[in-house]
């Protein structure tokens, strides 16, 4: 497929993930005041799209917590600066094994919760966008597994195209986007899909580009697609998705720092990414286009 540039590029910032970086940098949010102030400040550098997870506000650990989703989403949608709020489904199907030859009953780390429990803060908060990670993946801890399988991925797809919320179909490997086709084909996702190439994760689609290549080959032509790449190959990957006719991610959930030696703050992350598009020659569209590109509706405050 020849290559076709984006010209009309829009950033997603993930703004703290759920890996264990708490500990590694003082920018990486736990609170949900620091989360939101953080998403804030990427929306205002350029961010269109604010992708979040929370944490426990004390130890930063990954968390699932009804509460924390409400006031982040609160925040975020009070603040004076616009953003599309995306948040994470994807907690709730992490198996961690005893060990290869005690490998169950599993151990401490997994959190495995069935389809309605996965989705209750995407319910409470009704984001306009939220993750669907489109299969089961081995990590590179020795004994952890995404387990995210078919049943699943139906039931959870299904929830979202009923609740009116864009799922953002995050593809570690082919065989996660082979899958997206189906769940569109099967008319559990609308036909005008999004995904998000993640590319370098260990242990999924390999960090080089014939890989990528390969992946953007396989989007079909109605979908919109963004892609990112972790650590230092963040920023490459923002001028090759441009470039291969895509959207791109930034922020601290991927990648930690800035240059050699220099932590990043998520803002810092945005601004960068801003001034590659631009110095390619394409522009960097808001979230009130973002909304018509993705057909979305822009949700009010949550009553309180």
């Amino acid at each position: 497929m020849p290559l076709q540039m984006n010209k009309e590029v829009f950033i997603t910032c993930a703004v703290t993930g759920s890996g264990g970086t708490q500990d590694r940098s003082p920018h990486v949010p736990r609170s949900p005041k620091q989360i939101a102030d953080s998403a804030i400040a990427a929306a205002k550098a350029g961010a269109a799209v604010v992708h979040c997870h929370v944490r426990d506000p004390e130890t930063g650990a990954p968390s699932r917590d009804l509460g924390l989703y409400r006031e982040v989403t609160d925040r975020i949608r009070d603040a004076e600066v616009d953003a599309v709020l995306n948040l994470t489904a994807g907690m709730g199907g992490d198996m961690v094994f005893g060990g290869v030859e005690t490998p169950l009953p599993p151990i401490a780390g997994t959190d495995m919760v069935g389809a309605t429990e996965r989705m209750a803060h995407v319910v409470e908060c009704l984001p306009e966008i939220c993750t669907l990670d489109c299969g089961t993946m081995n990590f590179a801890e020795a004994d952890y597994v995404m387990t995210n399988t078919p049943g699943m991925l139906t039931a959870m797809g299904q929830m979202m195209t009923d609740l009116g919320v864009k799922p953002e179909i995050e593809a570690f490997d082919t065989g996660h986007l082979w899958y997206a086709k189906q769940l569109v084909a099967d008319g559990v996702l609308e036909p005008d899909a999004l995904v998000q190439l993640c590319m370098g994760v260990p242990w999924g689609a390999p960090n080089d580009l014939n890989t990528f290549m390969a992946l953007v080959n396989n989007v079909p032509s109605e979908w919109n697609w963004s892609a990112f790449s972790l650590g230092r190959d963040q920023m490459a990957y923002v001028a090759a998705a441009v470039l291969a006719g895509g959207n791109v991610r930034v922020g601290l959930e991927d990648n930690l720092w800035l240059d050699k030696g220099v932590l990043a703050e998520n803002y810092q992350l945005v601004e960068r990414a801003v001034t590659i598009i631009e110095n390619m020659g394409a522009r960097v569209i808001g979230p009130a286009e973002v909304r018509e590109k993705l057909k979305l509706t822009k949700r009010a405050p949550v009553a309180k």
